[in-house]
């Protein structure tokens, strides 16, 4: 099986041959065509084997042809949590690299830097939010967060985020966001 075979798009097939991938994972070829179409999944597999692109390439896809569609305002439609900064940051460059040819704005939302640009970009409705829960709970308590088109939930590392006590924060988050015609 090759990931033109998992129904991706000509823009995104383009960024993983650049990004040498060839072919898909096992966890990629199980998952890709299931978020695509429409399921909510729960992954688990070992570190290093494709996870990251599991769960972002249809994601991706859905928001490109979403914006080609176009008649929506630009508003959040798909969200990340992740349990610490640098897999926010890890997963942003994984996403700026398949998303290179897209026309899609992502912001990254975390603790240990100012609030400023990451309430600005909230504000603006870039597509994709990537957050750990700490930063996110914050934002969204200042009410800098417009989740009303959300249409993609994704919880990165959900037994790590446990395992650090952030079930409280999730738990409130989850209920703060839209739940009809939301994929998790």
């Amino acid at each position: 099986m090759s990931f033109e075979t998992l129904g991706l798009g000509p823009k995104l097939l383009q960024s993983i041959e650049e990004s040498g991938y060839t072919e898909p994972t096992p966890i990629q070829k199980e998952a890709i065509p299931q978020i695509l179409e429409g399921h909510d999944l729960t992954g688990i597999a070992q570190t290093g084997t494709g996870k990251t692109a599991a769960f972002t390439l249809p994601m991706l896809q859905t928001l490109e042809r979403l914006n080609r569609e176009g008649g929506r305002r630009r508003q959040t439609r798909a969200l990340v949590i992740s349990p610490t900064r640098e897999l926010v940051v890890q997963i942003h460059d994984n996403v700026k690299a398949y998303a290179k040819h897209l026309p899609l704005k992502v912001a990254t939302v975390y603790g240990g830097v100012g609030e400023g640009p990451q309430k600005q970009a909230l504000r603006n409705g870039f597509e994709l939010v990537i957050a750990t829960p700490g930063r996110l709970m914050d934002l969204m308590d200042q009410g800098c967060a417009d989740f009303s088109g959300l249409e993609y939930l994704v919880l990165d590392e959900a037994d790590r985020m446990l395992d650090m006590g952030f079930l409280p924060n999730i738990r409130r988050i989850v209920k703060d966001l839209p739940k009809k015609g939301r994929q998790t």
